[in-house]
């Protein structure tokens, strides 16, 4: 699933002692619930939830497991913005919970988990459920911050400007608006602040609708408007738009690559504009029905408007008892067990897991970590050294790939990043392997998405 060749030899060496431990605990599962089956509830069916449901099976199958979840049909946000154009469909995006409950025996309720019983250990439903169990793991995804500009509000969002990051009918909206938009017109994303969720990732958004406007709309105009001055993969994305769209890089940018790559200097503005913090950038105001956003430095009139606003914790977990006063959950950074409840553990976008990215190779990596914790605390065995990883691929065009490939452990009590400066695509990178990163981005989701669910 992920790629060793694009990490160092000693992330390879991480990576393999990991996989192999991952190995020895599903070939060895334990017989400690011969007699009498410990229940572990998973709330969320997304990437870190059905990860973990898959996982604990698979490292001991004689655990019981139900995965409760609201949706019967999953529909992932990694690849998404690839619906606006028209690469996918929204059903490509769809992913069903069959093959967890036919191959490995997993439960899947339907249902709305609404209130948590810690003493008793009982989750309730809008169905009128009572789920008892032994370990709870919540992974309830995040929660968008519609009303963090003025002028904004979910409703806003489903009729005018949509946001499309949790996918769904605004994605669909963002595509028919950006697909129908007039000649020269202009579209404008609002950036989010730190900390967001990814993929999708908002710059690779840009990059793919200033890709299909060169073809179908080519006087178009991409306006990125930034509360943040910079971006993980800021040097790589913008050498992308710098090659493909006439990106003029910012002068602190390009004095600084010009040392490794050469960059192009194109005289007048090209179709896509990154407004950054300290340029006037971020978002103050959305007037959705006269199609204006306000920032910092300006007021945009513009044709399709898509806006990333804040995010937090799925309400979920503020209503479960497991958030502070960041909105996010804090956690044992070794089990993430919840510092909040007992025997519940939170993973994914909503965890505090500092230097790990939001991002779904994120969650999914947890989820093997806590599925082997959990396996091994059930058996009265102390869970494992964790080690965690997570590459995030992303498109500065259809044949312009690009990576951020991270190792992860405990330091100083703190979730660390552990490798050094090789962590990127390199800027000096061929021809021929930067379109091999855009094929690994397109095998990835393939292969991604079977570890999580299939």
């Amino acid at each position: 699933m992920n790629h060793p060749e694009s990490l160092s030899s000693p992330q390879r060496r991480a990576w393999l002692g990991h996989m192999l431990g991952l190995l020895a605990a599903c070939s060895a599962p334990s017989l400690a619930f011969a007699q009498e089956r410990a229940h572990v509830v998973v709330v969320g069916g997304g990437v870190g939830g059905a990860t973990t449901a898959k996982y604990l099976k698979l490292f001991n199958p004689a655990l019981r497991v139900t995965l409760i979840e609201r949706h019967p049909v999953y529909i992932r946000p990694y690849g998404s913005s690839e619906v606006l154009n028209g690469h996918v469909t929204m059903a490509d995006l769809e992913v069903r919970y069959d093959t967890l409950r036919e191959r490995y025996g997993i439960e899947i309720v339907i249902d709305t988990v609404t209130g948590l019983d810690a003493a008793a250990r009982v989750v309730t439903t809008a169905g009128r459920r009572r789920i008892g169990y032994d370990r709870l793991v919540v992974s309830p995804g995040i929660e968008l911050l519609y009303d963090a500009y003025p002028g904004y509000s979910e409703a806003v969002a489903r009729t005018a400007v949509p946001s499309g990051w949790i996918p769904g009918e605004q994605t669909a909206l963002l595509a028919r608006q950006l697909q129908g938009m007039r000649p020269g017109g202009v579209f404008v994303l609002a950036a989010p602040p730190n900390p967001y969720r990814c993929p999708p990732g908002p710059y690779e958004r840009a990059a793919l609708m200033t890709e299909w406007f060169m073809t179908h709309n080519p006087t178009a105009k991409v306006i990125i408007v930034d509360p943040k001055d910079a971006f993980v993969t800021d040097e790589t994305m913008m050498l992308g738009w710098n090659r493909l769209y006439r990106f003029n890089l910012p002068d602190d940018y390009a004095k600084r690559m010009a040392t490794k790559v050469e960059i192009q200097r194109h005289p007048g503005p090209g179709m896509l504009t990154w407004v950054r913090g300290k340029e006037g950038g971020r978002p103050l105001r959305i007037d959705g029905r006269r199609m204006r956003i306000e920032t910092e430095g300006e007021t945009i009139q513009a044709d399709v408007i898509n806006v990333i606003p804040p995010m937090r914790a799925g309400k979920l977990a503020a209503t479960l008892g497991l958030t502070d006063g960041s909105g996010f959950c804090p956690v044992d950074r070794r089990t993430f067990a919840s510092t909040m409840v007992p025997q519940v553990h939170v993973i994914g976008d909503a965890s505090i897991a500092d230097a790990m990215p939001k991002s779904g190779f994120s969650a999914n990596t947890q989820a093997k970590v806590v599925a082997r914790a959990i396996v091994e605390e059930l058996a009265g065995r102390p869970a494992p050294e964790p080690l965690w990883e997570n590459t995030c691929y992303a498109l500065a065009g259809k044949d312009y790939g690009l990576f951020v490939a991270d190792v992860f452990k405990i330091v100083d009590g703190k979730i660390a990043r552990i490798n050094g400066a090789s962590r990127y695509l390199p800027l000096d990178a061929s021809p021929m392997q930067i379109k091999l990163g855009a094929r690994y981005q397109q095998a990835w989701l393939r292969t991604f998405t079977q570890d999580c669910f299939a």
